[in-house]
């Protein structure tokens, strides 16, 4: 029986999860294991606040719980990394948020990560996961693009204005390598590369990747 990769997106925006799984089309092959991309139905459209972040943090638990048995491995895919450590609580099973993942991938590509976000409330959120995973002294600065997660649909404005958060991050903050701050932006990750010309971290795949290895090595 194949093992099973479970990437769950914490808010309930479809469109949001097809993103997602068409950004880990290139870490499925004929060997590895199954990648499941769930939407969490009970979840806000985004996960926008600290509010929205705690929202999910019990549904994500629960879920967790019930596939443990048929799951090799989680992701949790919300740059908050809403409940990542009560879900470790709630399985045996492996759990990886993707914002851990998307740091320490970053430090392996680049001296200094700058975070694209989507709102300037996440920037404040994602600047106190920053200090207490003790990174902040290789962190360059956070950008937001003033677009929520319903409004990532609009690609030609997104990448607009990401490319533009990511020059002042290159050029103003001295970031060396990017993060795209949320899962919701996955298809944006190749053209911005092309645009900057800076390694681009896309965190939901960075995860996906630690969890595979995780799998292969034991």
């Amino acid at each position: 029986m194949r093992e099973r990769i479970v990437v769950i997106n914490p808010n309930s925006t479809e469109a949001c999860t097809q993103s997602i799984d068409a950004a880990l089309e290139a870490l499925r092959f004929a060997d590895g294991p199954d990648i499941d991309c769930v939407t969490m139905k009970e979840g806000p459209p985004g996960i926008q606040s600290q509010r929205d972040s705690d929202s999910v943090i019990g549904p994500i638990c629960d879920y967790v719980h019930a596939r443990g048995n048929d799951a090799a491995a989680f992701v949790i895919a919300c740059f908050s990394d809403p409940g990542l450590h009560a879900a470790r609580e709630a399985t045996g099973r492996p759990v990886f948020g993707i914002a851990e993942s998307g740091y320490l991938a970053a430090m392996t590509r680049g001296d200094r990560f700058g975070v694209i976000s989507i709102l300037d409330s996440s920037v404040a959120r994602h600047g106190r996961y920053v200090r207490q995973m003790g990174i902040a002294a290789r962190s360059a600065g956070d950008r937001a693009i003033g677009l929520g997660v319903a409004e990532l649909s609009q690609e030609e404005s997104v990448l607009t204005r990401m490319i533009e958060a990511g020059t002042a991050l290159r050029d103003e903050d001295g970031a060396d390598v990017l993060i795209l701050g949320c899962a919701g932006m996955a298809g944006f990750r190749a053209p911005l590369a092309d645009a900057l010309g800076l390694p681009i971290v896309e965190p939901t795949q960075a995860a996906v990747i630690a969890a595979i290895g995780r799998l292969r090595c034991g």
